[in-house]
């Protein structure tokens, strides 16, 4: 579901990160090719660094279809960015890329805090960012944080994953899982 970032990849995730229903919200936006692989690289060199953590979400098939990355890496927090190409959007893939990304965020990576700003005007990442039961709208809770993301104007609302409370999760469902097994085999 998801790999390290390969410059073997840029041609067809430089396409799908062009459609006007995904450019808009693409942090790394790059406005031509060229520019696409030069961004890649320099992603690929600040992740050797310890800066940041990207990697590609793939299909069923291996394909890439988006990317999915933790910004601005700093004291065990840092920012989720995520795009899908538009041909993806709603098949699924979101929750589970987030949930191998989290995976490896929180227990290989050291994370301790997740942040989401995203902006009001994308509604699709809006419900799709509070569909997930171990995210907290963080508008109030980081009043700090949701300032100097706004200090240009009310432009994002800010979401937290905290790792205990996605600890919590993963949790539920492993013990609902096994839960729903036993009753299979009585």
């Amino acid at each position: 579901m998801l790999k390290k970032r390969d410059l073997q990849d840029s041609h067809v995730l430089f396409e799908l990160m062009s459609h006007p229903d995904v450019f808009p919200f693409v942090r790394q936006k790059a406005y031509s090719y060229d520019e696409f692989v030069f961004v890649t690289k320099q992603t690929i060199e600040a992740e050797d660094r310890g800066e940041l953590i990207s990697r590609t979400i793939l299909d069923d098939w291996g394909a890439p279809i988006g990317t999915i990355n933790l910004f601005d890496i700093q004291d065990g927090a840092g920012f989720l960015g995520t795009w899908i190409g538009k041909p993806y959007h709603g098949k699924g893939y979101n929750a589970p890329a987030k949930d191998a990304f989290f995976q490896e965020a929180f227990y290989e990576r050291g994370i301790e805090t997740i942040f989401m700003r995203i902006r009001k005007e994308n509604i699709r990442s809006i419900k799709a960012a509070e569909k997930l039961p171990y995210v907290v709208k963080a508008n109030e809770t980081r009043p700090s944080i949701y300032n100097q993301l706004n200090a240009n104007g009310d432009i994002y609302d800010l979401y937290e994953i905290p790792k205990d409370q996605y600890t919590l999760y993963i949790r539920r469902e492993v013990n609902q899982t096994v839960d729903e097994s036993q009753l299979l085999e009585a």
